[in-house]
């Protein structure tokens, strides 16, 4: 039984996920993937992977998932699922990058600026 380990990152959300032999279980915090990601749209990211690889139903995910919102937090586990898919059989790696899910999306909150009112956005002036 090998297990794999496996980090993915979105926006400030990151997810540490262990792949092993199994059912398919997949398993967020604790809980089942469908209760934690409600929607429809995050549970496909979720195994998007899988379902590119045709692997439905032959490993175990146990993942453990922290910052960020929802989305981010989905975006994340995806990446780690790719590059712990990756691990274990680097044939595969070509057609998850034609789909997109080896890149990791760089895009991150840009900081507030002092003496502004966002990070671009200034505060109102006043000539007089």
């Amino acid at each position: 039984m090998e297990i794999t380990n496996t980090l993915g990152r979105r926006k400030t959300a990151v997810a540490r996920v262990y792949l092993q032999n199994g059912k398919g279980e997949i398993t967020v915090n604790g809980r089942d993937f469908k209760e934690y990601f409600r929607g429809g749209v995050l549970q496909y990211k979720v195994t998007q992977a899988f379902t590119i690889l045709n692997l439905h139903g032959q490993y175990d995910v146990n993942i453990n998932v922290a910052g960020g919102g929802i989305t981010g937090q989905a975006e994340s586990v995806r990446l780690g699922i790719a590059r712990a898919l990756i691990a274990l059989d680097p044939e595969c790696k070509s057609k998850l990058r034609a789909q997109g899910l080896v890149t990791r999306d760089p895009r991150m909150v840009e900081r507030k600026k002092p003496g502004q009112k966002k990070a671009r956005k200034k505060f109102q002036f006043s000539k007089r």
